[in-house]
């Protein structure tokens, strides 16, 4: 009566406790099982797990992990009973098809599985004979299947990645993004240590790391020279983070292949290398300034020669503070014109250098980034001397087609084209013109004068003055000859004979 007491404040002690505890009797029955025991086995009374041993097998389907099913035989509830001490055997347990679960961890859900974490105890009787054979049982699905998550995790991430183990240092995996980073297939890699193929080879911290990997501490980003396959080195960024694999303690390696970004740098340095030196020695001032604010980041050798302004001086001030800009209202449509479309083409300003005067000049600027940062690069043309020829030539056909009775017309076309080359764009000023004034103003283009303008048109010769009167004003023009040239540009073609004219010569041209 005292053993059976003492068997009952037993069973109360183990109905407690978290893992299962299956008692087999020697003639292989199921004589008793905790609370824990049965959840695991989605059971909820104890015959539900079979009543023997035999009837156990029956009911419940055994894998290994790699798959394999377990032998009849060699059921772990089969080897308790036979009275075999073992430890820690981890199997997939499934209620076999034919057994319909009484209650299940998971109805609705389709076939439930555990993975138990099984050893096996033999207490035996005064006289050393076995008297209960226990089957003890951790469920460790809930591990297993955050393992199972890590391992697809693991293989799927595309940073190369590979496990070594603290114990010995030894890899014990890697991932498809470290194979194809350095040729390593799984079986070259696996099983050999970290002094094989060293992963922190070159860090600029190697001894320290090392002392942290063997301390199983986070070994932080930092350089290295990994060597791969073919044995060519390649730059990465390494870190540890520590980790648990099946309950041994490893370090998680990852990296970060900074080849494309130094080749990509290499790349950057010598583009800005060949534009330095374009911008240095291009024959024509250049400037290249932020655009937010316009303050001068770089000049080149051309500029210091036209403008007078060195680098000491120029550089972080603005052109206008510099005093470049004639017309401060022209400066402000420029530079808006610059944030409004990131860039201007061949603009006429006026600029004054260091020492005094004033340039005519030609510019262009374009919005570009440098290192990061918006700035606007412009290239500017002096063209004061062109434009000096150019009034020049200007008032010499303005003298010349003041009398026109020596020239022939297409002597006199071309001193009008001089004048301003090739500008055929259409005008807004064409459409203020009446048809009386535009018939005026292609005869004035023919050459005619006012007299012969009002003899072919039957006016009177005040009228035709107030016609050509109208038309300066409307065309801004002050002179005969811009009219004509105003006119030429936008097709008012000169005819190669006029009446009253003779050998195709016009009549001498009104100022």
């Amino acid at each position: 009566m005292t053993q059976d007491i003492g068997r009952s404040e037993q069973h109360q002690i183990i109905a407690n406790l978290t893992d299962g505890v299956i008692l087999i009797t020697p003639d292989h029955r199921i004589s008793w099982a905790n609370p824990a025991a049965l959840a695991m086995h989605g059971a909820a009374r104890l015959e539900d797990l079979g009543g023997t041993v035999t009837g156990y097998r029956d009911l419940f389907v055994l894998r290994y992990r790699n798959r394999h099913p377990v032998s009849l035989d060699r059921y772990p509830i089969e080897r308790a009973a036979a009275g075999e001490v073992f430890e820690d055997v981890y199997v997939d347990v499934a209620r076999a098809a034919r057994a319909a679960s009484p209650a299940p961890a998971d109805p609705g859900a389709g076939e439930t599985t555990w993975v138990h974490r099984i050893r096996s105890l033999v207490t035996t009787a005064p006289d050393g004979s076995p008297e209960t054979l226990v089957m003890i049982v951790q469920d460790v699905t809930e591990r297993f299947e955050a393992e199972e998550r890590f391992e697809r995790t693991f293989a799927a991430n595309p940073a190369p990645a590979i496990i070594c183990r603290l114990a010995d240092l030894r890899y014990v995996k890697l991932n498809q993004g470290f194979s194809e980073l350095t040729g390593y297939a799984r079986d070259d890699l696996v099983g050999r240590t970290l002094y094989e193929v060293d992963v922190l080879a070159g860090a600029p911290d190697r001894d320290r790391a090392v002392e942290r990997l063997k301390a199983g501490q986070t070994i932080p980003q930092m350089e290295a020279s990994l060597r791969g396959a073919d044995g060519a080195e390649r730059a990465v960024i390494v870190a540890g983070q520590p980790i648990e694999i099946a309950d041994d303690p490893c370090m998680l390696f990852t990296f970060a292949d900074l080849e494309p970004r130094r080749k990509a740098e290499t790349a950057l340095r010598a583009s800005e290398q060949r534009f330095e030196t374009a911008f240095r020695m291009a024959p024509v001032p250049m400037l290249l300034a932020r655009r937010d604010g316009f303050r001068l980041l770089g000049i080149n050798e051309a500029f210091t020669a036209v403008f007078g302004y060195g680098a000491t001086e120029a550089l972080g001030r603005s052109p206008g503070e510099l005093g470049l800009w004639v017309d401060g209202k022209a400066q402000g449509r420029f530079e808006r014109e610059i944030l409004r479309d990131g860039g201007v083409q061949n603009a006429e300003v006026c600029l004054t250098p260091r020492h005094g005067g004033e340039l005519d000049c030609l510019v262009a600027a374009e919005t570009v980034t440098i290192a990061g940062e918006v700035c606007v690069l412009g290239v500017i043309q002096d063209i004061t001397a062109r434009k000096r020829s150019e009034r020049e030539l200007i008032a010499a056909i303005d003298a010349v087609m003041a009398d026109t009775s020596w020239f022939s017309r297409s002597i006199i076309e071309k001193l009008a084209s001089l004048r301003q080359p090739g500008r055929t764009a259409p005008d807004a000023r064409l459409d203020a013109l009446t048809a009386r004034e535009r018939q005026v103003l292609g005869l004035i283009c023919q050459g005619l004068s006012d007299a012969l303008i009002g003899k072919r048109l039957s006016l009177a010769h005040n009228t035709v003055r107030n016609h050509v009167a109208a038309l300066y004003h409307k065309l801004g023009v002050h002179r005969r000859s811009e009219a004509v040239i105003w006119g030429r540009e936008r097709g008012f073609p000169a005819q190669t004979g006029l009446d009253g004219d003779e050998g195709g010569r016009p009549a001498p041209a009104q100022a």
